[in-house]
């Protein structure tokens, strides 16, 4: 499972603005920043978040099974709402997603990766809210409690900082990225992520589409998803090839299920 910062490119503008975080929804003062570069890359971030926002109501179907793993019918929400068909849904998650397709450790409560350097960054810029009387969810072991007690006890100090520096859910998408995501807060980004797996899905969805990726989905080019979304070292790793044969095995099994329903 691959922490998500933002595409490559994107990333390095992210960075040269990383001072001067939005927390609250308004857009980056390119007048903040003292570099050209760094102007530039707050234009870039501003015109490209919080453009698409996508949210489903949960199947019925999903209520018992919301905390626990994506439906058919929640890949094919989704995929309808970006335009893509359902087999490439399927395996774009199958390949970032890990084979455990894992977005809770418990209901209600999502698969955190509390990142230290991260919260440094960010729980000065961001307004001083501590969290007071907060504990870590009951029940949690091991590395999951672990995640939840530093992420708690960082919220402590300063919740939305806190917040922006951990990474959430099945996809491990940074807090920071509330916007690319098309929340207006990065509190309601951590509402949806804790909501539903579906809600965690329709996020990434949003990710991929606000960061100038659906286009290499439609068009099935994996390589160039691939780049965008995990970094250079993706070929040496093989992701495309890894997702252009998830697509395949999912094509397969649609193709295989209409013939099936044809015959009764």
């Amino acid at each position: 499972m691959n922490r998500v910062i933002a595409p490559v490119g994107l990333s390095l503008l992210m960075l040269l603005a990383a001072r001067v975080p939005s927390h609250d929804g308004r857009t980056l003062s390119p007048d903040s920043m003292k570099s050209t570069a760094g102007k530039a890359a707050v234009e870039i971030i501003n015109s490209s978040m919080h453009s698409v926002r996508f949210d489903s109501l949960l199947p019925a179907a999903d209520e018992s099974t919301r905390y626990t793993h994506l439906t058919d019918e929640d890949f094919r929400l989704v995929a309808d709402e970006i335009g893509v068909e359902t087999a490439v849904m399927k395996a774009v998650v199958l390949i970032e997603a890990g084979s455990q397709m894992r977005g809770f450790w418990a209901p209600g409560v999502p698969v955190v990766n509390f990142d230290r350097s991260m919260f440094g960054r960010y729980r000065n810029a961001a307004p001083k809210q501590p969290s007071k009387g907060e504990k870590v969810p009951a029940g949690l072991t091991g590395y999951a409690r672990s995640e939840w007690t530093q992420l708690v006890n960082a919220r402590h100090i300063n919740a939305t900082g806190a917040n922006m520096g951990t990474f959430w859910g099945m996809f491990q998408i940074g807090g920071f990225n509330y916007k690319l995501c098309g929340c207006k807060t990065v509190d309601e980004f951590v509402r949806l992520m804790s909501y539903s797996e579906l809600e965690q899905l329709e996020l990434f969805a949003a990710f991929i589409t606000n960061t100038g990726m659906l286009k290499d989905l439609k068009a099935k080019n994996w390589s160039a998803f691939a780049r965008k979304y995990n970094g250079s070292s993706y070929a040496r790793r093989g992701y495309h090839t890894k997702m252009a044969n998830a697509y395949a095995k999912f094509k397969k099994q649609a193709k295989s299920q209409a013939h099936t329903a044809s015959k009764k």
